[in-house]
C-alpha cells in the first residue's frame, strides 16, 4: 500500500514577487527558495488580486476574485457559503492545520451577538484546525520566549523594538539595530519549529500543513546577524517621483494616500506619516533589513525542506510558497501595499510537485500571467479533489509537468476597495461613497490600464515606462488601447460572474448540471 501525498503551503507576508536571488537584485540571497524553484517551477508574472490581507487572503484561501467573495477590507467578514481550500481539502480525508494566521473575518450571521470571534478580523479560516495560531497579539510566541528567560515588555509590537544603544545603529538609520531575540528563537524559527515537531510524528497519515510567516512584514527589524547581512549601498534604490508632489500629480487618489499612508509603520514607533521623511540613506538601510528578513525566512524555509528530506517523504510532499501581497518598500514614495503598482501586487510563487509526472517541467521559470486564486485549485487538483465551480482560480499542474496549456489569460487582474467604513475620512476627502472606493486593474505584458469607480482613470506603457511614472490616460494617441483594455476588463468581469448554480439546470430528470471551463 502507498504512503500517503502530503501538502506544505507556505506563505511569507508581504513578499515582492522581484525578492528572490533567482530573478531579483543581484545583493538578494535566497538559496533555499532557489533550489525550491529549481527542483519544481517558478511563477515569475504571479500576482495577487486583492490587498491588504485579509482581502487577499481570502482569494488565496478560496480562489475567488474580490468581486465574488466580497470580503473587501480588514475586517469585512467572509460570506461563510463560500467553500475554501481547506474545506474541500477536508473531503479527501485531510485535517489541514495551521501555524501562523489566515485574518479571514467570521460571517456574523453565524455566531451569537457579543461573541468574541465578532471583535477582530483575525478570524479562522474554516475547516483550518489551529495548531499554532498566531495573531497580532503573538501570544504562543510570547509564551515560547518567556519559558526561555526573555523579559517581555507590555505593549503590542514592543516585542519588535530593536536592541537600544548598539554601536553604529544611529549612523544607519531606525532599522539597523537587531532584534532583541535571537535569530533561533525569533517568531519565524518558532512557527517552524512547530511545524517540524507536527510532522515528525505523522509519517504514516496524511498531512496538510499551512505555515503562515509574518516576515518580511514590518515592523522591520531582524535578528542578528540578518540585521546586518545587506550593505544599504548595494541594494537597489527606490523607483520614485522626484518628489512626493511630483508623485502626487499622477491621480487624486494618490496625492490623498501621499499624505495619509496606512499601516503599522515600518518600524515600532513610527507611522505612516514617516513615510516621506526618511532620508535617502536611511531607506536604503530598511530595503536592507527587508532583504535580511526574506534571507531569515528562506532560512526556516531550508529547515522546513531538510526535515522533511530526512523522513523521507520529500518525494510525496507538494510544497508551495506564495505571499498575499507585496510592498512598496519606498517605490513611489509608499510602503506598505496600498494602491494600484505592481509592486503591492507582484507576489512570487513556486509549486514543488513531488511526482513523476513533473520531471519534465522541474527548473522551469513560467512567464504566463497566473493569479494567486490558482493556488487553491492547484493543490486540489494535486489531491485528486473537485474544484468547486464557484472557483476563479485553474489548476497550475500543466505548468508543473511540462504539458500543453492551449489557453491562458493574457493578464492578470486585481483590485483594490480602500473605502473606510469606520471614519469615512477618504470619502469625506475625495467626495466619494464608501461603495465608489474601489479600483480595479488589468495588467498585461505591455499596457495596464487602472479603472476607479468614480475618479479618472489611468493607463501606462510598460515598456516605455516600466517605473509607472507617466500616466498616458489623456493622451489621445492611446484612445483606442484605452478603450481596448477598458473592454477587456469589463468582458473580464462578466466571464467571472459568481456562477455556483448558473450552470445547473432543471430537467425532468433532475438537476443537470454542466461543468464547463470559462474560456
Amino acid at each position: 500500500m502507498s504512503k500517503p501525498l502530503n501538502v506544505l503551503f507556505i506563505t511569507a507576508d508581504q513578499w515582492r514577487g522581484d525578492c528572490l536571488s533567482a530573478l531579483g537584485p543581484p545583493c538578494l540571497k535566497t538559496p533555499n527558495l532557489d533550489r525550491l524553484a529549481r527542483e519544481g517551477v517558478l511563477f515569475r508574472r504571479h500576482y495577487a488580486q486583492a490587498t491588504p490581507c485579509a482581502p487577499s487572503r481570502a482569494s488565496l484561501h478560496t480562489g475567488l476574485y474580490l468581486h465574488n467573495h466580497r470580503s473587501v477590507a480588514e475586517g469585512v467578514p467572509l460570506d461563510a457559503r463560500h467553500t475554501n481550500v481547506a474545506l474541500e481539502a477536508r473531503k479527501a480525508g485531510y485535517d489541514p492545520v495551521l501555524f501562523g494566521y489566515t485574518d479571514i473575518g467570521p460571517d456574523p450571521r453565524v455566531h451569537a451577538p457579543g461573541d468574541p470571534w465578532l471583535s477582530s478580523y483575525e478570524g479562522l479560516l474554516p475547516g483550518m484546525t489551529p495548531v499554532v495560531w498566531l495573531k497580532d497579539d503573538q501570544l504562543a510566541w510570547l509564551a515560547d520566549l518567556k519559558a526561555k528567560g526573555y523579559d517581555i515588555p507590555p505593549g503590542e509590537n514592543e516585542v519588535f523594538r530593536p536592541k537600544a544603544n548598539v554601536p553604529g545603529a544611529a549612523e544607519r538609520g531606525p532599522t539597523f539595530a537587531p532584534a532583541r531575540f535571537s535569530a533561533e528563537d525569533s517568531n519565524t524559527a518558532f512557527l517552524t519549529n512547530e511545524v517540524i515537531k507536527h510532522i515528525s510524528v505523522r509519517r504514516d497519515q496524511p498531512w496538510f500543513a499551512h505555515i503562515s510567516y509574518l516576515s518580511p512584514h514590518p515592523p522591520f527589524v531582524a535578528p542578528e546577524p540578518y540585521h546586518a547581512l545587506y550593505d544599504p549601498s548595494d541594494v537597489p534604490p527606490p523607483v520614485r517621483a522626484a518628489s512626493p508632489e511630483d508623485e502626487a500629480r499622477q491621480h487624486p487618489w494618490l496625492a490623498y494616500y501621499l499624505r495619509n499612508q496606512k499601516g503599522t509603520g515600518f518600524t515600532v514607533g513610527v507611522t505612516g506619516a514617516d513615510n516621506l521623511s526618511l532620508s535617502e540613506g536611511d531607506l536604503r538601510q530598511l530595503r536592507a533589513t527587508y532583504y535580511g528578513m526574506m534571507s531569515e525566512v528562506d532560512a526556516q524555509v531550508g529547515r522546513l525542506i531538510d526535515h522533511i528530506e530526512s523522513t523521507g517523504e520529500y518525494e510525496r510532499t507538494l510544497i508551495v510558497f506564495a505571499s498575499d501581497h507585496g510592498e512598496q518598500l519606498g517605490d513611489h514614495w509608499l510602503f506598505a501595499k496600498y494602491g494600484y503598482f505592481d509592486q503591492s501586487f507582484h507576489t512570487p510563487l513556486i509549486l514543488r510537485d513531488p511526482l513523476p509526472a513533473a520531471d519534465g517541467g522541474r527548473g522551469g521559470v513560467i512567464s504566463a500571467f497566473t493569479e494567486n486564486i490558482d493556488v487553491m485549485p492547484t493543490i486540489l487538483d494535486w489531491l485528486g479533489c473537485k474544484v468547486p465551480l464557484a472557483c476563479d482560480g485553474e489548476s497550475l499542474l500543466p505548468f508543473c509537468r511540462d504539458e500543453s496549456v492551449p489557453t491562458w489569460r493574457s493578464e492578470a487582474h486585481w483590485a483594490y476597495d480602500f473605502r473606510d467604513l469606520v471614519n469615512q475620512r477618504v470619502e469625506q476627502a475625495l467626495g466619494l461613497t464608501s461603495d465608489q472606493c474601489s479600483m480595479t486593474v488589468i495588467r498585461g505584458e505591455r499596457y495596464k490600464y487602472v479603472h476607479f469607480t468614480a475618479l479618472p482613470a489611468l493607463f501606462f506603457d510598460l515598456e516605455e515606462d516600466p517605473g509607472e511614472l507617466r500616466n498616458l490616460a489623456d493622451d489621445p494617441t492611446y484612445q483606442g488601447l484605452i478603450l481596448e483594455y477598458a473592454q477587456k476588463m469589463l468582458s473580464w468581469r462578466m466571464i467571472h460572474d459568481e456562477r455556483v448554480l448558473t450552470n445547473t439546470v432543471l430537467t425532468a430528470a433532475g438537476p443537470v448540471e454542466r461543468d464547463a471551463p470559462r474560456r
